[in-house]
């Protein structure tokens, strides 16, 4: 049966642990020096929407160093659903490589491209999802803590992708999240809903707030993202009356006396977010999670591969 990496609603726990091992275990060979070449012979195509700094060389240099081989194909060369239609071009690199990695506006083309594809499909991020980062994260701070259970992450801003994924995957391991949002910013209804149904089974729990103060209070990790993301320009300067008081700054950290780590997906935009003097400061845990992009994904690319 083919195997997709879509969302982490598709996983249980148990899975999730499984792909946060083997991450651990090909990132502890390649620093040992005892990679192996788990994927010789085989093939990724990259499609992107977006352009990405660390998703286009975590992806092609985990390919590399699992012994594959990493196809960049650029907006221009693809146009899901313009140029060709989305089915098609599922069908038609379902003919050529081994596995798919799509990073895309509309999460509904990442799930086109999966009923089509004879291949697996992984999500390199969509409008509704980011799965290779949650992994990545819950990687960091599993390395950080020496557990996920019971860790009280906070996310600071906008209740985007990020957050939904953050709020599944956290939820599935026994995480308590709280997401501290502008009233006009929440993440989907029904993906709270999701997660506090899962965190029910876990034994963690979920929060949402707009109160950044009090959200992070008992705090181990704060998290935060960019106020505006790529396609949403047009909102940019209502956003940035909004978010302000969910800046990621020394003064907030000060506030929140069992901080262990500070966490951003990235790209980061400094002074908006994030100042630099968190961003580079003791409690920095950005370009940890940066790196673990590759690990993780490593994991994931093992785990749909096709025996």
């Amino acid at each position: 049966m083919k195997r997709d990496f879509v969302d982490l609603e598709d996983f249980d726990a148990v899975q999730i642990e499984q792909l946060l091992t083997l991450a651990t275990e090909l990132k502890t060979a390649l620093h040992d020096g005892r990679a192996e070449p788990l994927l010789a012979g085989r093939s990724l195509a990259m499609i992107f929407q977006k352009p990405s700094l660390r998703t286009r060389v975590s992806f092609e240099m985990a390919m590399y160093q699992l012994g594959g081989h990493a196809l960049y194909l650029s907006p221009d060369e693809i146009r899901l659903g313009e140029r060709e239609s989305t089915p098609d071009v599922a069908r038609v690199l379902s003919r050529y490589v081994d596995a798919i990695m799509a990073r895309v506006f509309a999460h509904s083309d990442v799930e086109q491209l999966a009923k089509w594809a004879s291949v697996p499909v992984i999500n390199g991020l969509s409008d509704y999802s980011h799965p290779c980062q949650a992994m990545a994260d819950l990687l960091t701070i599993l390395e950080k803590l020496g557990t996920l259970r019971d860790v009280r992450l906070t996310y600071l801003g906008d209740g985007n992708n990020v957050l939904h994924s953050l709020l599944v995957g956290g939820a599935l391991m026994g995480m308590h999240v709280v997401g501290a949002t502008p009233p006009d910013y929440r993440p989907q209804a029904e993906t709270v809903a999701r997660a506090e149904r899962l965190a029910e089974q876990s034994g963690g729990s979920i929060r949402l707030m707009e109160d950044p103060v009090e959200a992070i209070r008992e705090a181990d990790i704060l998290y935060t993202d960019t106020w505006t993301s790529m396609g949403q320009e047009e909102e940019t300067q209502r956003r940035n009356s909004a978010f302000p008081p969910f800046q990621i700054n020394e003064e907030l950290v000060a506030q929140g006396p069992s901080i262990a780590g500070v966490m951003h997906c990235l790209p980061a935009h400094r002074g908006q977010e994030i100042t630099d003097s968190v961003a580079d400061g003791p409690l920095s845990w950005l370009f940890d999670q940066a790196e673990n992009r590759l690990h993780a994904q490593k994991a994931i690319l093992v785990y749909v591969r096709e025996d």
